[in-house]
């Protein structure tokens, strides 16, 4: 089986069980006592978050090697991933405004949270139309690699920004240093979602990076 059918395959997988996620979400979890329904998005919101900073902490960790190395696989490896964390940091700023009317009262607020994540998003989006404004591919590649560090030092900020400024978005209440605040059935449903949101990252990064491979071999690259 060719990398970018495995790819597909994976992506499918990962799919079918995201339908299954939100099943167990809305049959088998219970309703959360505050926020009600609206809390449900928390199993979309969240997975989505982490991998559109992890995999922006993978760009950064790709493009210094890439520096170092000139291994074109770790610049082929830094697009994908970076394609992938611009669809998922679309879902997190797109499920966020629809979670937090109910609960805030308010599509949007600058606070450090939400505003951090937008840059996130714009730094994707800048990584992205660098690499096609430079018709070089290997100073393209350099170029963005150098984006892509940046974007990596700011995820840090954006996980303490809770902490380090007063903000409407709540704190962390499983990646904290402290034990997981969650009740068993609802933590088990979104670790549930985050193993699937990590099917789905590993099945997209494996399709666009099969399909830049395949395009440098046709185009001689």
């Amino acid at each position: 089986m060719s990398l970018l059918h495995r790819g597909r395959w994976i992506t499918l997988l990962g799919l079918a069980l995201l339908a299954g996620v939100y099943v167990r979400a809305l049959a088998f979890t219970p309703v959360e006592r505050l926020q009600g329904p609206a809390q449900k998005i928390y199993y979309l919101h969240v997975p989505a978050a982490i991998w559109a900073e992890t995999a922006m902490v993978l760009v950064g960790l790709g493009s210094i090697f890439y520096l170092f190395l000139k291994d074109r696989r770790l610049d082929r490896f830094a697009a994908a991933s970076a394609e992938v964390g611009t669809v998922f940091a679309a879902i997190v700023l797109t499920t966020g405004p629809i979670w937090g009317k109910p609960i805030w009262g308010t599509w949007w607020t600058w606070d450090a949270r939400l505003t951090s994540t937008l840059l996130l998003f714009f730094l994707y989006i800048g990584y992205l139309l660098l690499r096609g404004a430079v018709r070089d591919p290997a100073l393209g590649a350099r170029y963005a690699a150098v984006l892509g560090i940046c974007g990596m030092c700011l995820v840090p900020f954006i996980h303490l920004s809770v902490y380090l400024f007063r903000t409407l978005h709540p704190q962390p209440i499983i990646l904290k240093p402290s034990a997981p605040s969650l009740p068993g059935s609802m933590l088990a449903t979104w670790l549930f979602s985050l193993g699937v949101f990590t099917l789905l990252y590993v099945g997209f990064v494996t399709q666009r990076y099969a399909l830049s491979l395949l395009w440098e071999e046709r185009n001689g690259a």
